[in-house]
């Protein structure tokens, strides 16, 4: 049956938030059988997005623009980069996870700690449920980051770095934007976590409500907050933005060892400066404006 162009998006949409809400791997594989995530939210941007091409330049040069990987994983199938559409969705923390890590000041609660392990292992079944359902259904489709080749790097301007960011995926598809803790703001806040697929298909990009990549945050905008400084127990987070070195240090010398110990869970996990915050949940103060979908 020919799709619509409408129509097809929302069949994505759809199938992702179903994917979520229904999937019994949906999990924080805790004694009380929670769910890790609540419902997702989707955007879309074009192949051709001039973003992707300046964030190549702007991280460095081994950062992927959406044409190269795809016919990276797909050699025998022409692509230009304008059929091409890029799918992010966001995946909310659930309102327990945020209560108990509102409460921490040093290292993650359990339940954090417990959707950045399980949690994140279930968004990668996610992203290979969107990238084989799509690609059966006759639009080839796959996921960057499940991808052997996707790997961290040094980026010379920025530090730490990807092949491929989750975040300024959902940036360009119109999810979100910076904070001063490098955290996504998102309609539903920054308390989230985030995955993506590239299929070949002509999709209506989602409008980004934007006209910057730090309009949400409270601190760049009207110069006040500064709520995730206060809340880094590492003090990593400054006036100046985010250090990742220290940030890291942290991570992996405290609170991970932290989370072995208390929870029986080896993860890397922090995440403080995401809860106890204006932008946990929303976008924050007199920023939170309705948005579209």
């Amino acid at each position: 049956m020919e799709r619509t162009e409408t129509a097809f998006k929302e069949e994505i949409r759809n199938l992702i938030i179903r994917f979520v809400n229904e999937s019994v791997e949906n999990s924080l594989n805790s004694d009380e059988h929670e769910t890790a995530w609540d419902k997702p939210l989707v955007g879309f941007s074009k192949g051709n997005d001039p973003l992707y091409e300046f964030f190549r330049k702007d991280i460095g040069e081994f950062y992927w623009h959406p044409s190269d990987i795809f016919s990276a994983r797909f050699p025998d199938i022409p692509v230009r980069a304008e059929q091409l559409t890029v799918v992010s969705w966001v995946l909310p923390q659930t309102e327990p996870t945020k209560r108990d890590q509102r409460k921490e000041r040093w290292h993650p609660s359990e339940r954090w700690a417990r959707s950045k392990l399980f949690g994140e292992e279930f968004n990668n079944k996610v992203r290979a449920f969107v990238a084989n359902t799509l690609s059966d259904a006759g639009f080839p489709c796959l996921a960057p980051v499940l991808l052997p080749a996707w790997k961290r790097g040094t980026s010379e301007k920025y530090g730490y770095a990807s092949t491929w960011s989750e975040r300024h995926t959902a940036f360009i598809c119109g999810l979100g934007t910076f904070g001063l803790s490098d955290g996504l703001i998102t309609r539903l806040g920054k308390a989230v976590r985030f995955g993506s697929a590239i299929v070949r298909a002509d999709i209506q990009p989602t409008a980004r409500p934007y006209n910057s990549h730090q309009e949400y945050c409270l601190y760049y905008n009207k110069g006040k907050c500064g709520k995730c400084i206060e809340r880094c127990p590492a003090g990593a987070i400054s006036g100046k933005g985010h250090d990742k070195v220290i940030c890291k240090e942290y991570v992996r010398s405290v609170a991970t060892a932290y989370a072995e110990k208390k929870y029986g869970i080896r993860v890397n996990s922090c995440g403080l400066c995401q809860t106890g915050v204006p932008c946990e949940s929303r976008i924050p103060g007199d920023l939170s404006i309705p948005r579209g979908r």
